[in-house]
């Protein structure tokens, strides 16, 4: 039986790995050392691996809960975890943006220019041609926000490419999802700024 502090059995919550979020996972059960969580094939993550869990906790925001995956059987996923869920505040995390330029910098290879598709603090999805990039690969990410130039070490934990093929065979369309490895508080809270900025300006136009 889950204890108040922990998600409701059959409730959904919003499960983060290596920068991807799940918003809608359901809980098997939960119980003081494992949640059991309920996913498609397609979105499990690895074993071993570290995930966080976030459910809501009205009125002041939401748990927050890091674990490790420590078996999966199927759709289902064994977290275990051993620290308390932590109360989150509601803020604002956001995730916006798009079209804006970005550099990827790889060791001993040259350079390559894309685009961005999104962007959070955390993490960014990028879309490249004809880059050699793989899962886990360690790289950099240098890109224009608005008047600023950001630049973020980071991890590959998402890469995805298909060729171009009609009307003729044409480039390696990659899409790639890295995630921030190294924490910088001042170029978070110009992407966070500079995010908000296009929310403001959208709903302004909205009007």
């Amino acid at each position: 039986m889950s204890t108040p502090m922990l998600p409701a059995d059959g409730s959904y919550i919003e499960m983060t790995s290596f920068g991807e979020t799940l918003p809608d996972v359901r809980v098997v059960t939960a119980t003081d050392e494992v949640i059991t969580l309920s996913m498609a094939l397609d979105d499990l993550p690895p074993a071993n691996s570290e995930v966080r869990l976030r459910w809501a906790a009205a009125p002041r925001g939401g748990y927050a809960l890091v674990g490790t995956v420590a078996g999966i059987d199927g759709n289902r996923v064994e977290v275990r975890y051993s620290a308390t869920p932590a109360i989150e505040q509601s803020r604002d995390f956001v995730r916006g943006g798009g079209g804006e330029p970005i550099v990827l910098v790889r060791p001993g290879l040259e350079s390559a220019q894309g685009l961005i598709h999104d962007l959070s603090e955390g993490s960014v999805r990028a879309h490249f041609t004809d880059v050699e990039v793989a899962l886990g690969d360690e790289i950099t990410l240098r890109m224009q926000v608005g008047d600023e130039v950001v630049a973020f070490a980071a991890r590959a934990s998402k890469v995805s490419s298909v060729r171009q093929q009609i009307p003729v065979r044409g480039p390696l369309m990659v899409e790639l999802v890295a995630v921030f490895t190294a924490a910088d508080e001042h170029q978070a809270r110009v992407i966070r700024r500079y995010i908000l900025t296009l929310q403001m300006r959208a709903r302004a136009q909205a009007r």
